[in-house]
Formats: C-alpha cells, sequence, structure tokens
C-alpha cells in the first residue's frame, strides 16, 4: 500500500478532483497549506494597501491506495494539475505498513 500526499495549485483542484474521480478515485483528505518556494510570495492589495505575503496558498492531498492503481494516480495528478510554470506542486510517496478502518476493524486493502 501507498501514501500519495499531492502538494496543488488552489486553481487546478477541481481539474484534478474530476480526473481522480474519473479513475475510480472518490476518497481523499485535503488540506489548506501554505508554502514557499521558487515561486516566492504574492503581493496582495486590502483596501488600497499592498501588502507582500511571504507564502503561497496551495492544497494538499493525501491519497491511500494499492500498489495496482498507484502509478496511474499520479500520471493523473501530473496530467490534471500541471500549466508549465514555476509552483505547480510536489508529489511525494510513502509505504504503509498498516491501515486500519476503525468501524470495521478491517485491516489492509480491505481498509481502503
Amino acid at each position: 500500500m501507498k501514501k500519495i500526499e499531492a502538494i496543488i495549485r488552489l486553481s487546478r483542484f477541481e481539474k484534478i478532483r474530476a480526473a481522480l474521480a474519473e479513475i475510480g478515485i472518490r476518497f481523499f483528505t485535503m488540506h489548506e497549506v501554505k508554502g514557499y518556494g521558487l515561486q516566492k510570495g504574492e503581493t496582495l492589495t486590502y483596501r488600497g494597501s499592498i501588502y507582500d505575503a511571504d507564502y503561497i496558498p496551495r492544497m494538499q492531498l493525501d491519497i491511500l491506495c494499492t500498489e495496482d492503481n498507484y502509478q496511474k494516480i499520479i500520471e493523473v495528478i501530473v496530467q490534471a494539475g500541471k500549466t508549465g510554470e514555476v509552483g505547480d506542486g510536489k508529489i511525494i510517496s510513502f509505504d504503509i505498513n498498516q491501515v486500519t478502518r476503525i468501524r470495521t476493524s478491517e485491516t489492509g486493502e480491505a481498509a481502503l
């Protein structure tokens, strides 16, 4: 089993969600996150005053999957999330030893 963490642009979230649904991935956890990288921060304007924000707002998706569909999920996220500009995001993957569904006590792939 694998865990995929994808840090993506907020503007690409709906496109990525729809693309994942097309391949049967309808469950994941998401978090609004802030980061700092090559793209630097954004300039925000509020009531005529300009503020420099030292962070970039992003969305993080956490997806648990089997070895069978792991590579396909990564390909779909890359395809749907790519703009070709700096700041498109990152995908990180981890091996998972154990997953347990709390409601039924199922473990392993059955818990996914």
